[in-house]
């Protein structure tokens, strides 16, 4: 079952890559009276996700910080590695995105929005969302109906929803 507005956010331990190896993050600790805003999608590298999903939270990044987001956060089934990379490489890690990996899936599965596209070699990825969460509570919820297609998902759709 997929999350909904006015769930809670599971526990879920996530990766990032940091002077010393990967670090675990512990989700529900980094969420904690915090207003976030946490964006998933298919995998680092891909068309969509760095063409455009990535770079509409870069250009929002500051009408975010003016509504008073605490962080943006870029969660994908990847490990830390990928994400730190493609991270700098897209410029939202120097533009003060965060970038997590989900390595084995368990988060993405966890809140429903586990899918599998075999023909373009995705397998346990993430479907395309972008949410809202105050103190880990999903306040706004924006989930694409194609993992192609960035609309209700980007960073301006989910601004205009604040």
């Amino acid at each position: 079952m997929a999350i909904s507005v006015g769930d809670t956010l599971p526990e879920a331990t996530l990766l990032q890559l940091g002077n010393d190896g990967p670090q675990q993050v512990d989700l529900k600790a980094k969420l904690a009276g915090r207003k976030v805003v946490l964006f998933g999608l298919p995998g680092a590298y891909t068309g969509t996700c760095s063409t455009a999903h990535v770079p509409s939270f870069i250009r929002t990044k500051g009408d975010f910080d003016a509504k008073g987001v605490d962080e943006i956060i870029c969660v994908s089934v990847n490990d830390p590695f990928v994400m730190k990379a493609w991270g700098e490489a897209t410029g939202a890690t120097e533009a003060g995105l965060t970038f997590l990996g989900d390595a084995d899936g368990s988060f993405t599965r966890a809140i429903g929005m586990g899918f599998d596209a075999p023909p373009a070699g995705l397998h346990g990825r993430s479907k395309r969302f972008a949410m809202v969460v105050e103190d880990g509570v999903v306040k706004v919820l924006n989930e694409e109906a194609s993992p192609g297609t960035c609309e209700i998902s980007s960073g301006e759709s989910l601004l205009d929803a604040l």
